[in-house]
């Protein structure tokens, strides 16, 4: 038996305001800044993913052990857009059998991934 669902996917950060507008460009949603140290995406649908954005005094210093897939179709136009929204790209296109990805760091360096699914 599970305890419950996922409520939301939170993201330590220096500035949650900032990253939370990013994150909304790239996967939608509604920000909604509840003070300072504390922003949530709300999801446009129910079946979308609540992201809130913590702040935190410490530095990102190592890979992340979680991170997003974001499901890209186009994957050039979606990387050349976040990279626009200030993202930067980590390494080439690695492609696969089932499809492709590119990974992207966000503003604060936490490391995101476009990819195009099979």
């Amino acid at each position: 038996m599970a305890i419950g669902p996922v409520w939301e996917l939170v993201i330590d950060c220096h500035d949650p305001a900032s990253l939370a507008r990013f994150y909304a460009a790239v996967v939608g949603g509604t920000v909604i800044d509840r003070e300072p140290a504390w922003s949530v995406i709300e999801p446009d649908d129910a079946t979308g993913l609540r992201i809130g954005f913590q702040l935190v005094p410490e530095s990102k210093v190592v890979k992340n052990r979680v991170h997003l897939d974001v499901l890209a179709p186009d994957l050039d136009a979606s990387t050349t857009a976040a990279l626009a929204l200030g993202a930067t790209k980590q390494g080439d296109v690695v492609l696969e059998d089932d499809g492709a990805f590119q990974v992207l760091l966000d503003p604060e360096g936490n490391e995101l991934c476009l990819v195009t699914g099979p």
